[in-house]
């Protein structure tokens, strides 16, 4: 593949190059020439698009995909697909599946059925078996096959000592245990934000303190037994200030936020869309601001799409039925570009993340891969499903005003650009 790009903006912060208009030269999936201007051989694929900037390839830690299992919701190669079209050249898949990503198999499974695609597809094994949350799974054969992460998905690990030992056990390979944060003793079967919005509408209250109190717990129990623990998507000020307050006392933790909580209240269920159903729920103002403003200061990571595809069979019900869940691919670059600045909104979704995963951040520069993601954040619209490229349609940005979109990628040697 032979692509050269005209008059790209590099976004990259650690990079001299950053907010320089350049043309790039792509041979065989590698950079060869960066300059001001550079004339395109016959041979050469010339791409050259609208206010088009350039960042090294966007990578989401929290994807969920049907298959094995829920193929209707969504296919691998759909879902590989979407993320192109989107801007991800990677993305870490959570083990929401049937059967559960819980042993070698498993993740073999998904490595091989991603092969030889533009996009990187990164299991997230289960922490527990069968995601039960009872005993460990097989972490370091699981690892080793090419798991990067353990967690069970939107499923706390009640069992402190379990959580423990999984931080004690999985220092002798270097791994990296997710824990959602939510104590089910508190959060029982609420279904929105404890608050006046709940009381209103008549739904029963999930408070804040259910992620709070867990938090707590899990950070005690980091700081006991040491390891690596990464808390996926937070939703409250609270817990901007205990991980910042954990951080401060140097525990390795990390953490991410997901774009619908830095974008939307739960002012949004007053419809009883089951689209907004998501977990955690959305929380208010004061949270937003809470959120945006941990991004700025390093206490939050990365942001994610939280990506979840939910049939219709699953989501047009009524509200207290529907199960939780968005997709965002499409939608997470429009939804928070102009939330924060757009260096920082790119860290967030490249070298962060990465460096906790334990990915390559390739640099743009000659001699380098060319893993880019090509975007524009000025392009303004109104998200509909007509932008959404996965089977499933459940998005909770439906009719929302959006800043920004991706293009597409160009990563392990092959061009993929959004029809």
């Amino acid at each position: 593949m032979n692509v050269l790009l005209k008059s790209a903006t590099i976004v990259q912060s650690n990079n001299p190059l950053n907010g320089k208009t350049r043309d790039l030269l792509i041979e065989n999936g590698v950079i060869t020439k960066i300059d001001s201007s550079i004339n395109a051989e016959k041979n050469i694929k010339v791409i050259e698009l609208e206010n088009m900037h350039i960042s090294s390839g966007w990578f989401d830690s929290s994807v969920s995909f049907g298959e094995p299992g829920y193929e209707e919701r969504e296919t691998i190669n759909n879902g590989l697909r979407t993320a192109a079209y989107s801007g991800f050249t990677s993305v870490a898949v959570n083990p929401n599946t049937n059967p559960k990503i819980d042993n070698k198999a498993t993740v073999e499974f998904l490595k091989n059925k991603s092969s030889n695609n533009a996009v990187n597809l990164h299991p997230i094994g289960n922490l527990t078996m069968n995601g039960e949350g009872n005993d460990l799974a097989e972490l370091f054969d699981m690892q080793t096959s090419g798991a990067i992460a353990f967690g069970d998905y939107k499923r706390s690990i009640s069992n402190a000592n379990l959580l423990k030992v999984a931080l004690q056990y999985a220092q002798n390979f270097n791994g990296l245990i997710l824990s959602f944060p939510q104590d089910n003793s508190i959060a029982r079967d609420g279904l929105a934000n404890e608050g006046e919005n709940s009381t209103l509408l008549g739904l029963k209250g999930l408070p804040a303190l259910a992620e709070e109190l867990q938090i707590v717990r899990d950070l005690f129990l980091l700081e006991y037994s040491g390891g690596k623990l990464h808390i996926p998507t937070i939703s409250t000020a609270k817990s901007v200030s205990l991980i910042k307050d954990a951080k401060a006392k140097g525990l390795d933790v990390t953490c991410s936020v997901s774009a619908h909580h830095l974008r939307l209240t739960d002012e949004e269920l007053h419809g009883f869309n089951g689209n907004t159903k998501v977990s955690p729920p959305l929380r208010t103002k004061k949270d937003i601001k809470a959120l945006i403003k941990g991004l700025e200061n390093g206490t939050i990571d990365m942001i994610t799409s939280d990506h979840n595809p939910i049939d219709i069979e699953h989501k047009k019900v009524e509200f207290n039925n529907a199960k939780s869940g968005t997709v965002g691919l499409e939608s997470l670059f429009g939804a928070v570009n102009g939330a924060i600045d757009l260096n920082l909104f790119i860290d967030c979704l490249t070298i962060n993340p990465k460096s906790r995963f334990g990915l390559q951040n390739y640099s743009i520069q000659e001699g380098e891969p060319a893993d880019l993601t090509l975007f524009t954040p000025k392009d303004q619209y109104t998200f509909s499903e007509s932008e959404i490229s996965s089977t499933s349609k459940n998005t909770i940005f439906n009719g929302k005003k959006m800043i920004g979109k991706a293009y597409g990628i160009i990563a392990n040697n092959q061009l993929i650009l959004k029809p």
